[in-house]
């Protein structure tokens, strides 16, 4: 937990992925469309991703645990959290105020 700790402070937009995964490729669309250029994750391609996939899972309650989107180092969720925030107009001041977005 202290590494996804430590990789989620690192920069405004984290998401951890799977390249396999259709709705994670959805998610990081959604945030290139926007011009956030935010650090992917993908848990079947990076060391130790079982252990950070089972670390969601477990610890954070994240089901499914991709995708998996932080903005400003706070758990924002899965993709149904995500396009219910772009929904409701509450990602793009989510983003801005993340500093990951400056229009």
């Amino acid at each position: 937990m202290e590494r996804v700790t430590k990789m989620v402070s690192e920069r405004p937009v984290v998401i951890f992925s799977k390249s396999s995964c259709c709705m994670s490729h959805s998610i990081k669309t959604l945030f290139c469309d926007f011009g956030v250029n935010p650090a992917v994750y993908e848990l079947d391609e990076i060391p130790r991703g079982r252990d950070i996939e089972q670390a969601l899972s477990r610890q954070l309650g994240c089901s499914p645990s991709v995708p998996t989107v932080f903005i400003g180092g706070e758990l924002v969720g899965g993709a149904n959290q995500v396009m219910s925030l772009h929904l409701n107009r509450s990602l793009i001041p989510m983003l801005k105020k993340a500093g990951a977005l400056w229009l």
